[in-house]
C-alpha cells in the first residue's frame, strides 16, 4: 500500500508539465536530467517566498480515495475548487500543504476564515490547554472563558454594543440578529442588499441576493434594495442615489415600516464589493425613521481585516444596533457572536434562549486567543500596511491586462474583476476559470466570487507578508500572460 501511494504521488506530479516546473521544492531545477529549455521556463515563473517549516511526512488516503468516500458517503450539493481537487493535509500560517508535501500560499484564508495563520501557536495553546480541562458545559453552569471572552469582544466595539451572544456560525448569528430586529420593533420587514450573502439556513437564506444560493423555498418578509456598487451600479458612486431608491422602496413596497436593515460593508461572496461611500449613513437614517434597526454583518470584513478600521462598518462613520460577526473570530473554531445594545438585548428574556454549543469552554479560550493574538501583532496596521502594497501592485497589473477590469477593496479584503470587454464589463468567466487551474498550478489558492464567478477575491490569513502579496500579483500576471 505504501508503494503503491508513492507511485501515485509521483504519476500525479509528472501529469502536467505545468504542474512539474512549479513545484517549489519538487521543481524540475533541482533535478540533475533538467534540461536546458526547462530551466529557461523554469527561470521565468515566480517562486514561493522563503518559509522556514518542513511539513510532517503525510501517510493518510490520498486525493482519490478521499474524493470517492466524500462523494459516497457526503451530501451531492458539496462543491470542490480545481478539476482535480486538492487533498490539503497540514497547514501553517499563511501555506497550506497538500498531501505529496507540496507548499501553496493560501490567498483565500479558509473563505476568509483564517485571521491569525493556519495553526498559530497561542490558539493552538489556549484551545488544547483548555480542552484537558473541561470542553463541554453550556451556560446552565457557570465558567470564566465565555465571560473574559465577552468582556473582550465588547471592550472592541463602540457605542453602547456591549451585550454579546455566543452561537456557532455566521448563518446562525445573522438568523438571531434577524429575530432580535423583528422582536425588538414589532415589524416583520427586513431589507437586504442585492448581491449580499447572509448565510444559507432557511432563514438567512432569504437576506442572501445571489441566485446561486438560492433553494426555492418561501422567503418571508424581506426586501432587496439596488447594490451600492460603485463599479457595476447604475448610479456608480453617488450614495444620496441609492439611498433614495431604499427610501422609494420602504414607500412603495412596504407598509412604511420594517424591522431592519442589514448589510455587509464589503460583500464578500458577492466579490469583494465595497459599498459606495457615506451610503450607509444615509440608510440607516432612513431605516431609524421606518422604525427598524441597523444590523452590520461583520463575518468576513471584521477584525481588522480591512485594515482601516477593526470593524467594516466604522469605514463607513456609523454605529450598528446589531453587529454580527463569525469566521476570523475563531481562526477555523466553529463559532460566531452577535453584539447589540442592552435594550435590544432586553426582548430575548421573554422566552428562553438558549445555544448548546455557544461559548463553549474550548471555543471561548480560543477566541479569546484569538483577540489577543491579533492585538499582540498588530495586524490591524499589519494589514492596512500589506493590503496597500497589494493594491497598488494589482492596479498597476491593468494597466498591462485588459482583462482586470476591477481591481478593489480594503486591507486584505481584495477583488480582482476579469471582464473580457472593459467598456461593456462583460464577464470573463471562461478565462476566470482557465486562471483559477494555473494560479493553483503555480502554487497560489484564491477564491472566486460574484454572481458570474468572474472575481477573484484575496483575502488571505493576516499574516500574510508584503513578500507574498508580490508572489501573488506576479503569479497573476504569468499566468494572464499565458492566456
Amino acid at each position: 500500500m505504501a508503494l503503491q501511494r508513492l507511485l501515485k504521488r509521483a504519476i500525479a506530479k509528472c501529469k502536467s508539465r505545468f504542474d512539474l516546473s512549479a513545484c517549489g521544492a519538487f521543481s524540475t531545477a533541482s533535478s540533475p536530467f533538467t534540461t536546458s529549455a526547462t530551466a529557461t521556463h523554469d527561470a521565468l515563473l515566480p517562486q514561493l517566498p522563503p518559509f522556514d517549516y518542513q511539513p510532517q511526512p503525510y501517510k493518510g488516503p490520498l486525493a482519490d480515495e478521499v474524493f470517492a468516500k466524500r462523494k459516497k458517503f457526503l451530501g451531492p450539493s458539496l462543491f470542490h475548487y480545481y478539476q482535480k481537487p486538492l487533498n490539503i493535509v497540514e497547514g501553517k500560517m499563511q501555506y497550506l500543504f497538500d498531501e505529496s508535501g507540496r507548499r501553496y500560499l493560501d490567498a483565500f484564508a479558509g473563505i476568509v476564515t483564517v485571521s491569525c495563520g493556519h495553526c498559530h501557536p497561542e490558539v493552538l495553546n489556549a484551545i488544547m490547554e483548555q480542552s484537558k480541562l473541561l470542553q463541554h458545559a453550556t451556560t446552565i453552569y457557570l465558567h470564566h472563558a465565555i465571560a473574559d471572552f465577552a468582556e473582550a469582544l465588547a471592550s472592541k466595539m463602540p457605542g453602547n454594543l456591549k451585550v454579546v451572544y455566543f452561537v456557532n456560525s455566521g448563518s446562525e448569528a445573522n438568523e438571531l440578529a434577524m429575530l432580535m430586529a423583528r422582536l425588538y420593533t414589532g415589524n416583520l420587514g427586513m431589507i437586504s442588499l442585492r448581491n449580499a450573502y447572509h448565510g444559507g439556513s432557511s432563514s438567512t437564506i432569504g437576506l442572501t441576493a445571489l441566485n446561486t444560493w438560492k433553494y426555492p423555498i418561501p422567503e418571508g418578509e424581506i426586501h432587496h434594495v439596488m447594490n451600492p456598487d460603485p463599479y457595476r451600479g447604475v448610479f456608480g458612486s453617488d450614495a444620496s442615489s441609492y439611498a433614495k431608491e431604499v427610501q422609494d422602496h420602504i414607500d412603495y413596497g412596504t407598509s412604511g415600516n420594517v424591522a431592519g436593515f442589514i448589510a455587509e460593508t464589503i460583500q464578500g461572496v458577492g466579490g469583494a464589493v465595497e459599498l459606495a461611500p457615506g451610503y450607509l449613513k444615509l440608510v440607516y437614517d432612513i431605516i431609524h425613521k421606518a422604525g427598524g434597526v441597523c444590523i452590520a454583518d461583520e463575518v468576513q470584513t471584521g477584525f481588522g481585516r480591512t485594515g482601516s478600521h477593526y470593524w467594516g462598518f466604522e469605514t463607513q462613520g456609523v454605529i450598528p444596533d446589531i453587529v454580527t460577526m463569525a469566521k476570523g473570530i475563531g481562526n477555523g473554531l466553529p463559532l460566531g457572536a452577535v453584539v447589540t445594545t442592552p435594550e435590544i438585548a432586553s426582548v430575548m428574556a421573554q422566552k428562553i434562549q438558549f445555544n448548546t454549543f455557544g461559548g463553549n469552554p474550548v471555543c471561548s479560550a480560543g477566541g479569546l486567543a484569538v483577540l489577543q493574538v491579533l492585538d499582540k501583532e498588530k495586524r490591524l496596521s499589519h494589514c492596512d500596511v500589506v493590503g496597500s502594497h497589494l493594491l497598488e501592485r494589482l492596479r498597476s497589473l491593468m494597466h498591462r491586462h485588459e482583462i482586470i477590469g476591477d481591481v478593489r477593496g480594503r486591507g486584505l479584503m481584495v477583488g480582482i474583476e476579469l471582464v473580457t470587454d472593459r467598456k461593456e464589463k462583460t464577464p470573463a468567466k471562461a478565462e476566470t476559470a482557465v486562471l483559477f487551474e494555473k494560479l493553483r498550478e503555480l502554487g497560489v489558492l484564491v477564491g472566486k466570487g460574484g454572481l458570474h464567478g468572474n472575481v477573484f477575491r484575496i483575502k488571505p490569513p493576516m499574516c500574510f507578508t508584503k513578500d507574498d502579496a508580490d508572489f501573488v500579483v506576479d503569479a497573476l500576471d504569468y499566468a494572464i500572460s499565458k492566456l
